[in-house]
């Protein structure tokens, strides 16, 4: 058989001492890049990942994923009720469900309270799937929740409108902070401005991302945990806003079952009833995190509207062509089509 002679480039293998010799013959460019690549680590004004580096995982840790503003603190009220069912809660909903990678508090603080917890714990994340690979846990759950990244958006300026003094020192001016500052809401001009760059411009510190500005890229968020779900469906549970609004008994117990949590079937209704938009505004400053002391107004600016559809009126035609655009352009078919439906 004849041999062809190759070039041999040798590369190290993240975080070990071997290395490897990879031929150039471009036999292994069946590979995505995502899978040539080492995981990114993401910092910027919100970001720390290595902050997970302080969490031991357990045997049925649940992580609760999203990009942003797609139904994150409603996963994590549902969650609660689901561990507790009827028994008191040790804490608020944004204690018992901390931000890891939020780069706030830093990890020698939080990482003995997460260790502290006797309970099933239910952790959350705003990290890609391919920033989180190095903490995946093989035996935990995780729960993606997604919505129309149009509706996600609009909730994401109403969260950013409402930001006071101490949400931007906590950001810009606590120590670590990589990159620069997040710019004032105010200084920003219009919605429709900011959408402009959120669209087609990523934050500098996050170098795989080409949307997003001033925050992190829901489209890149979305597409790697949707390729991870498909490699784990045992592990990874997609659900999205539009069925928690249209059935959230049923999907509270889809939910349960993808857990493996029994459910005692009388205390259904009063698990559903505190989970319900309604209830949760009422418990605002309970659910919200840090029980809204970041956002003038409180819980109530945090816990808003819950509704869908605010982008109408707002973002121009052209505007939303750009969107379409950006979905067909970013996303697999059928994750574009499950972000905007929840279809799967």
């Amino acid at each position: 058989v004849a041999q062809e002679a190759v070039s041999l480039n040798w590369a190290r293998v993240p975080d070990c001492s071997i290395f490897v010799a990879m031929p150039s013959c471009g036999c292994f460019d069946f590979l995505s890049p995502s899978a040539k690549r080492p995981a990114p680590d993401y910092n910027n004004h919100h970001f720390n990942s290595s902050k997970w580096k302080a969490v031991k995982p357990r045997e049925g840790d649940i992580i609760i994923v999203t990009a942003y503003k797609s139904g994150t603190t409603w996963m994590q009220q549902i969650i609660s009720e689901l561990v507790f069912q009827g028994r008191n809660k040790p804490g608020s909903v944004g204690d018992l469900s901390p931000w890891v990678d939020l780069r706030v508090p830093p990890a020698e603080v939080i990482g003995p309270v997460i260790e502290a917890q006797s309970h099933r714990r239910f952790l959350k994340t705003h990290l890609p799937a391919d920033a989180f690979e190095p903490y995946w846990n093989p035996k935990g759950k995780y729960i993606y929740v997604g919505r129309d990244g149009r509706d996600a958006f609009m909730s994401l300026m109403n969260h950013y409108e409402k930001a006071n003094d101490a949400w931007y020192g906590a950001l810009n001016e606590s120590p670590g902070l990589v990159g620069d500052k997040i710019p004032k809401f105010t200084d920003l001009g219009s919605v429709s401005k900011i959408f402009d760059r959120w669209i087609s411009e990523g934050w500098p510190t996050l170098p795989l991302e080409s949307d997003g500005w001033p925050f992190w890229s829901l489209f890149y968020n979305a597409k790697t945990w949707w390729e991870k779900g498909r490699k784990h469906p045992d592990q990874v549970l997609f659900v999205h806003y539009n069925n928690l609004l249209e059935n959230l008994e049923g999907e509270m117990l889809r939910i349960s079952e993808f857990l493996g949590i029994p459910v005692d079937m009388n205390l259904v209704p009063d698990m559903v009833k505190a989970c319900t938009f309604a209830e949760m505004k009422k418990n605002a400053d309970t659910v919200a995190p840090l029980n809204g002391a970041l956002w003038e107004g409180g819980g109530n600016s945090f816990i808003f509207k819950g509704s869908n559809g605010r982008w109408k009126g707002v973002l121009s035609e052209a505007q939303l062509a750009a969107y379409d655009a950006k979905v067909k352009k970013d996303l697999p078919k059928a994750c574009a089509v499950w972000l905007e439906t929840g279809k799967l």
